[in-house]
């Protein structure tokens, strides 16, 4: 189960309609599958663009800016 899915449901719901939307969400990710080579929490980072004329080369460059700010 993921808990940055709702997130963007929410960033959604909340935003004026027909304007942009650039949003992140980090969040942990639980699985019920536990061994050796998997293991139960683990880090994930949802990207979400709503815009016009939008490519997913605006997407990845979100995703850049943010690993660059986060990492240097």
């Amino acid at each position: 189960n993921t808990h940055t899915s709702p997130v963007q449901a929410r960033t959604m719901q909340r935003h004026e309609p027909n304007s942009p939307i650039r949003m992140i969400a980090p969040g942990k990710v639980y699985r019920w599958d536990y061994d050796a080579t998997h293991s139960p929490v683990f880090h994930q980072v949802e990207g979400l663009i709503i815009d016009e004329h939008i490519t997913f080369a605006d997407l990845k460059g979100t995703l850049e800016s943010f690993l660059r700010h986060m990492y240097g």
